[in-house]
């Protein structure tokens, strides 16, 4: 049955509740008062210890020289001291262990005077005490329960609210079975209590269990119950118990209010059950229910996470003709989910709405907008929101700084980037590892090695200690930069540190190995990672591959390729490039273009640098007209040539000295719009040069000027 029909089944009649989910929790009433006569077993009369118990709470014990020097006295008949002594008596000396059963009685006392405050300290004492078991303890309050003449379910609500604030719903589940086998009752306020600290710990089991006890027990559960209980169910995913509960329920006369239906609503969301959260929202009208901010901000939230933008933007318009008005989380339900997939339009017309509709923007506005600027290089209007974001009293805290220290990392800006940490820390917020790792990996890309050192040093000075992240980052700056020895002696670190090594840092590792010639690291390298049971992947292959291939050592490639799809690794766009470039550096253009053709029956098509390389291993044959028919082929195959590809093409012309040839295929770039670069100019200067066309090469050296290139004047 759908979701939709089945509440609409169920809801015959509705109660009007608070409607956020945290009204589940919070909003219970407090359990003070007595409950309704119990209906369990009544216990037996009160003994003679138990009135001295009593009698205790409500009067000063004399001591004990008193009682020596006064025996015809009766202590008991004292006139009572007064109020502020009987409240100093009633708060035992901590140091002195009472029994249990005393503070049973002094605890059901207090309660009886509506000192909830003081009662539940005594509760805690209690339940503290070193080695008292849960059923020690329900024995201590159910001895003393019916002795002093008070009610007692408020002492064992007091008792189960306790043990749940104190974060001991397992506890407090005990002690409820135990009061429940003693037949002792507690309220539904209580009980609901223990039921939303069971479901706050995700134990729903247990809290379907706890709820079965509370039926048992004859306690009459109410719309909070059904609102805590689904809520357990759609933590769990278990819709199917929430359409048999919601029938149970309605029996006994609970309908589902308009929190069951937010709550069903978001959980439907979150499973990406976006078409049952749209049945459940169109249904509430018909169950006289009317869907609230917090309805569709959970609809909108569903639909943004699952990239059905468009679809969200109309349930807001639905939202806004329904006479509702939209919150900061419904912006930014919006604004988020733009600024994650880079549309920076659609962002800022939600932002300015957001401000025009007389919202204040909160850190999590501004979080997302930093991110969006930083992500896209354009620090200028990050930093623009950042200053806002202060200027409306927001502290930013180590995220924010986080993301503008990435972003100024991203467009290679270390300096400014470390000149963000130095402000972080100013500002009392001290940068995490997630923080060093951002601005080690900036670092690395720019070659700062020695920085890199020093950041890591640092790091560790301030007792942060390096993950996986951050070894692997050095690892492969230090294998991109030539350190392969400084690399290979942080790998061991990483090991002493029990961090796990995975694919990534053996390929950083082969690769340096590969590019250093250290064949024995490699292999080493490989055993290691054969031995921890890590399969190599493509990337892995490919770095060997393509080792053998720029020594023009094509066969070895080959047996690499063949065991790549032997452990049904698909061979990629990069893999195959290095196969023709291993063709091509042995001097067999002819095979590579062979090659190339089954490249494209494997349906990996080929890119510019795939057909660059062609172009290279002809003209290293002097295959001009290869060259010039793969020129066309190109242009053909929706794959343009590049300023490389006709740099390539002139360098070889000019080499020749067929300068006519060269004239006509820079006339043929310029038709095609390919802006000619330096390098395009000084081959074309030198090649006329060679062949004493000076006013040529001039009137080429004026162009070069004209277009903002600096020549090096070397011809």
């Amino acid at each position: 049955m759908k979701p939709s029909s089945q509440i609409k089944a169920v809801a015959t009649a509705t109660t009007s509740t608070p409607t956020r989910l945290s009204s589940l929790f919070s909003s219970l009433p407090p359990i003070t008062q007595p409950a309704p006569a119990s209906p369990c077993r009544r216990l037996r009369p009160p003994t003679f210890m138990s009135r001295l118990y009593c009698s205790i709470c409500a009067s000063p014990c004399p001591s004990a020289a008193r009682l020596r020097t006064s025996p015809e006295r009766p202590p008991l008949l004292e006139p009572p001291p007064p109020l502020s002594l009987q409240s100093r008596r009633l708060r035992p000396d901590p140091g002195i262990r009472l029994p249990a059963e005393t503070l049973g009685a002094m605890i059901h006392d207090l309660v009886r005077k509506r000192r909830i405050a003081e009662a539940q300290a005594l509760v805690l004492r209690l339940v503290r005490r070193r080695g008292a078991s849960r059923a020690e303890v329900v024995a201590a309050l159910a001895t003393s329960y019916g002795r002093c003449e008070v009610p007692g379910s408020a002492v064992f609500d007091l008792l189960i609210r306790t043990y749940v604030q104190a974060r001991k719903p397992r506890e407090a589940a005990e002690a409820f079975r135990l009061l429940k086998a003693r037949g002792l009752f507690v309220s539904i306020n209580a009980c609901n209590l223990l039921l939303a600290g069971l479901v706050r710990m995700d134990w729903v089991d247990m809290a379907r269990d706890i709820y079965g006890g509370i039926i048992e027990m004859g306690v009459h559960p109410n719309i909070y119950t059904l609102n805590i209980m689904v809520n357990a169910f759609c933590k769990d995913r278990r819709f199917d118990q929430v359409n048999s509960f919601l029938l149970e329920m309605a029996k006994r006369g609970i309908f589902p209010d308009v929190v069951t239906h937010n709550t069903l609503i978001d959980a439907h969301c979150r499973a990406g059950h976006l078409e049952e959260s749209l049945q459940l929202l169109n249904s509430m009208g018909d169950n006289g229910l009317k869907p609230d901010v917090v309805t569709y901000n959970a609809v909108l939230n569903g639909f943004c996470k699952n990239g059905r933008y468009d679809k969200a933007k109309g349930l807001m318009g639905e939202m806004l003709d329904a006479g509702l008005v939209p919150n900061a989380s419904t912006f930014n339900i919006l604004l988020s989910g733009f600024c994650k997939i880079g549309n920076t339009s659609e962002a800022m017309r939600i932002y300015d709405k957001m401000v025009g509709s007389g919202l204040v923007p909160d850190i999590v506005s501004f979080s997302s907008v930093i991110d969006l600027f930083s992500k896209k290089g354009d620090m200028n209007r990050a930093l623009a929101y950042f200053g806002d974001m202060k200027a409306v009293g927001l502290v930013p805290d180590n995220v924010i700084y986080t993301m503008l220290i990435s972003g100024f990392c991203r467009i290679g800006l270390i300096t400014e980037a470390l000149k963000m940490r130095d402000e972080m820390v100013d500002h009392g917020c001290l940068p995490d590892v997630v923080t060093y790792n951002t601005l080690l990996n900036g670092i690395c890309k720019e070659r700062r090695l020695s920085d890199a050192d020093k950041l890591f040093h640092e790091m560790v000075e301030r007792g942060i200690s390096p993950d996986f992240c951050t070894f692997t980052t050095l690892i492969d700056g230090y294998c991109k930069g030539g350190l392969v020895e400084k690399a290979l002696t942080l790998f061991d670190k990483m090991l002493e540190s029990n961090l796990k090594p995975d694919i990534v840092t053996y390929n950083s590792l082969i690769d340096g190995c590969c590019k250093e010639g250290n064949m024995e690291g490699v292999h080493e390298l490989w055993d290691d990672m054969s031995q921890r049971g890590m399969l190599p992947n493509h990337i892995t292959y490919t770095i060997l591959i393509d080792n053998h291939c720029s020594k023009g050592q094509v066969e070895e490639a080959f047996r690499f390729l063949d065991e790549m799809v032997e452990n049904r690794i698909a061979p990629n766009i990069v893999t195959y490039n290095s196969i023709i470039k291993g063709y091509c550096r042995s001097g067999d253009a002819t095979k590579a273009e062979k090659f190339l053709e089954k490249m494209i029956d494997d349906s990996v098509f080929p890119d510019i640098i795939t057909y660059n390389t062609l172009i290279y291993g002809f003209v290293k044959e002097e295959k001009m007209h290869k060259v010039l028919h793969l020129i066309n082929k190109m242009e053909n195959k929706g794959v343009p040539p590049d300023v490389i590809s006709y740099n390539v093409i002139l360098s070889a012309f000019c080499e020749q000295g067929k300068m006519q040839e060269a004239d006509s295929v820079f006339k043929r770039m310029v038709s095609r719009g390919v802006q000619p670069d330096g390098s395009t100019y000084t081959t074309l200067i030198n090649g006329h040069v060679a062949v004493d066309n000076l006013k040529e090469a001039f009137r080429l050296h004026d162009e070069m000027l004209q277009r903002g290139f600096v020549p090096d004047d070397k011809f």
